[in-house]
């Protein structure tokens, strides 16, 4: 059985750092599982959570370069969806559409210059600096 991206594993937890846990997997191989990967809810000592000799069932999120990145966390809602009535994907207006970087840049760069040329005009205005009228 090879490791692929999506696939579901049994695990044993070997090894605990401050930013995630050593997982074993079969075939010997052994992969992390993220801090961020470990619940639904924040997770700030992964010792509350986990233990070594812990078995665990894990989700393959990633492997590159013989690193294989797991989650407990998309294990359990795969499970929990198949009991549970189905995701359903609503727009969320309140968010703007996706952009690219340059655009999110485009945006910034716009936004910034207004604010510094308001900013600008307003102090100037009020000292007496370049460019104010004076009547």
């Amino acid at each position: 059985m090879s490791i692929e991206v999506g696939s579901k594993l049994q695990g044993k937890v070997t090894g605990i750092t401050n930013f995630g846990a050593f997982v074993e997997l079969p075939e010997g191989s052994t992969g992390l599982v993220h801090i961020s990967e470990v619940a639904d809810n924040y997770v700030k000592d992964i010792n509350e959570h986990l233990k070594v000799g812990d078995e665990v069932l894990v989700k393959v999120i990633n492997e590159k370069d013989g690193k294989i990145g797991l989650s407990i966390r998309k294990a359990k809602e795969q499970t929990q969806s198949q009991t549970h009535r189905p995701r359903q994907n609503k727009p969320n207006n309140n968010f703007r559409t996706k952009e690219n970087f340059e655009q999110k840049m485009a945006r910034f760069l716009k936004d910034s210059e207004d604010r510094l040329s308001s900013l600008k005009r307003n102090t100037e205005s009020k000292r007496g600096g370049r460019g104010a009228r004076r009547g």
